[in-house]
């Protein structure tokens, strides 16, 4: 009975989660990102899976001004602090709410911590997106491919 109990607190938990996620998803896809590539007519960094290099993201910058780069710190970086540990906490649940009958937990702890993990980078992602619009005009090589992961610069 508990079990049952349990089972169905993580399933809500990955259900409501999962829909959160997905709300702060498309309020970035939409309204956020969208905003953010009219006023600058170029690829948000959060839209750009192949990465962006030094002047990638300095003509990201540029063409924001002023206005643009307050906005994406206030209303962007703003949902993409919330998103990532919606998704981990609906990976999490989902993962653990389908291997409840899984004789080997490795699997699950796996999954788990990929998901967590995955959420960090984000984080590491949105902190040198911040760096980068706090210190423009003088944006260093090494903190832009540190806020996209990339460590092939040092």
């Amino acid at each position: 009975m508990t079990n049952r109990i349990r089972s169905k607190h993580i399933g809500m938990i990955a259900v409501g989660s999962g829909l959160m996620a997905a709300s702060i998803y498309m309020l970035m896809i939409s309204v956020t990102l969208a905003h953010i590539e009219s006023v600058s007519g170029q690829v948000p960094f959060d839209m750009r899976p192949s990465g962006y290099g030094p002047t990638g993201a300095m003509a990201l910058l540029d063409a924001l001004g002023v206005d643009g780069r307050g906005y994406y710190l206030t209303r962007q970086i703003a949902l993409d602090t919330i998103y990532p540990a919606m998704l981990a906490l609906t990976m999490v649940a989902a993962i653990c709410w389908l291997g409840q009958r899984m004789p080997n937990r490795k699997l699950v702890r796996f999954g788990i911590a990929f998901s967590v993990v995955g959420a960090l980078f984000d984080y590491v992602e949105n902190l040198g997106i911040i760096a980068m619009i706090w210190s423009w005009p003088e944006v260093s090589v090494p903190l832009v491919y540190a806020a996209q992961g990339d460590r092939s610069w040092l």
